[in-house]
C-alpha cells in the first residue's frame, strides 16, 4: 500500500516503527566478535534499596525527546537517576553493558503483572525475522489456552504470567543514550508500570499474583500498530522466530542476572529461526546484498541528520518507511515463493522432530546456574572489586 493511500496516523505509525526496527536492523548486521566469558568481567551493581523503591512512588512518564535535548544540552542533573525496567536483551551484560556502556547504579530483578514480554516487532528476513516487544496482558477468553497450546509450536506463548526483567537505576544521561540507541527519542513512549520485587531464590516460582509492595519503573513501549492500513505488523505477528543470536543475549542475561529458574526453562525452551535448506542461504545472501546497502546508508544519513531530540528529518524518515515497506513487500511477493520461509525455520521431511533446534541448551536451569557461578568464582579469584 502506497503511503498516500494510507492515514495520517497510519503513516506516522510506519515511520516510528521503521526508524526503530533500522536500528535494531544494524545492530543485527554488524559484524562484532563477542567478549569471551573468561576474559569479559561482570560486577553485578548493588540491589536497589527500599527507600529509592519508595521515591519512584513519586515519579511521573518522561517526555524522551526532550529529556534527550536536555542531555544534549547538558541541562540534566549527573545526580538524579531514574529506574529503568529492562526484559529483552538488555538483560545481557553484553548489549547493556558492554556495547550501550551504561552502568547501572542498582538494580532488583522484577515481575510486572500487567506487561508480557512478546517477539512481534518486524524484524528482517531471513537474518533477525522478529524483535521483543511487550504488550499489556488481557484476560484470557476460554478456550485461549487450548488453541495457544496448538498454534505455538515455537514455544514462543507459553508463558502467561507477567513480565520477569530487571530494573536498573540509571541516570538521566544513561536513559537519554538507551532511548537514542533503542531508535531516537520520538519511535517510543516512556511509561511507568508497577513492578514487584522477586524472591532472592531463583528455584521459587513466579508469583501469578504478586504480593509486597509495588514500586514504579520507566520502560520504553512501542504503541500497536493501528488497525487500519499501515503496512507495519505483519499479517500474524506471532508467526516469525526470533533468531538464535537474538535469544541467546536474552537467555545469557537471564542467566547472568539469575533470574527464576522457572522463567530461564521457558525462555530456553523457545526455538529459533534457522536456516535448513541451500535455498534459504541462497535467498539471505541475495535478500542481503541487496538491502543492507540501503540500510546502512540510512543509519549513516540518520546520525549525520538527526537533530537534538534523536529525530530524523521528515524526509530521511519517509525514506526509512518506504525501504521499511520494501523490504517486506519484496520478501512477501518474490523471496518467500522462490526461496522459502525467511520467518519461520522449514523442518527437514526426513526428520519430524527437528524443530527442536534448542535441544541442547535445555538442561537444568540450576545447573546452568552452578556452571556460571562457578565461573564467575573463577574469574573473581584473580580481580580487585
Amino acid at each position: 500500500m502506497p503511503f498516500g493511500s494510507m492515514s495520517y496516523k497510519d503513516e506516522q505509525d510506519t515511520k516510528q516503527v521503521a526508524q526503530i526496527c533500522l536500528f535494531r536492523w544494524l545492530q543485527a548486521l554488524r559484524v562484532e566478535k563477542c567478549p569471551s566469558s573468561g576474559k569479559s568481567e561482570h560486577h553485578r551493581a548493588p540491589k536497589t534499596t527500599p527507600t529509592r523503591l519508595d521515591e519512584s512512588l513519586q515519579d511521573a512518564p518522561l517526555d524522551s525527546c526532550f529529556l534527550v535535548q536536555n542531555v544534549v544540552q547538558d541541562a540534566v542533573s549527573s545526580e538524579e537517576t531514574i529506574l529503568y525496567l529492562a526484559y529483552g536483551s538488555n538483560l545481557c551484560r553484553e548489549t547493556f553493558r558492554d556495547k550501550r556502556g551504561i552502568r547501572p547504579v542498582s538494580q532488583i530483578n522484577v515481575v510486572v503483572p500487567q506487561l508480557v514480554m512478546t517477539f512481534n516487532l518486524p524484524g528482517l528476513p531471513y537474518k533477525e525475522p522478529c524483535f521483543g516487544n511487550t504488550k499489556y496482558r488481557q484476560a484470557p477468553a476460554p478456550g485461549d489456552g487450548v488453541r495457544h497450546a496448538e498454534k505455538d509450536k515455537y514455544h514462543k506463548q507459553m508463558w502467561h504470567k507477567g513480565l520477569v526483567g530487571v530494573v536498573y537505576e540509571v541516570t538521566l544521561a544513561d536513559y537519554a543514550h538507551i532511548i537514542a540507541t533503542e531508535g531516537g527519542g520520538a519511535s517510543y513512549k516512556d511509561v511507568l508500570v508497577d513492578c514487584y520485587a522477586l524472591p532472592d531464590d531463583p528455584s521459587l516460582s513466579v508469583p501469578a499474583i504478586p504480593s509486597g509492595t509495588a514500586f514504579k519503573a520507566h520502560t520504553l513501549f512501542a504503541p500497536p500498530p493501528a488497525s487500519g492500513g499501515a503496512r507495519l505488523a505483519r499479517p500474524d505477528p506471532d508467526y516469525a522466530q526470533p533468531s538464535l543470536r537474538y535469544l541467546k543475549l536474552i537467555t545469557d542475561g537471564a542467566t547472568e542476572l539469575v533470574l527464576p529458574y522457572e522463567y530461564q526453562e521457558y525462555l530456553h525452551s523457545i526455538r529459533g529461526y534457522q536456516m535448513t535448506t541451500t535455498k534459504q542461504q541462497l535467498g539471505q545472501f541475495i535478500f542481503l546484498s541487496i538491502w543492507a546497502p540501503l540500510l546502512t546508508f540510512i543509519f549513516g544519513a540518520g546520525r549525520m541528520f538527526a537533530d537534538k531530540k534523536g529525530r530524523y528529518p521528515a524526509w530521511l524518515t519517509a525514506l526509512a518507511a518506504a525501504i521499511f515497506v520494501g523490504v517486506w513487500a519484496s520478501y512477501d511477493t518474490f523471496f518467500k515463493s522462490i526461496f522459502g520461509d525467511g520467518e519461520r525455520t522449514i523442518e527437514p521431511s526426513s526428520s519430524p522432530n527437528s524443530l527442536d533446534e534448542k535441544q541442547p541448551l535445555l538442561f537444568s536451569s540450576a545447573e546452568r546456574q552452578q556452571e556460571t557461578v562457578a565461573e564467575g568464582r573463577v574469574e573473581g579469584s584473580g580481580s580487585i572489586v
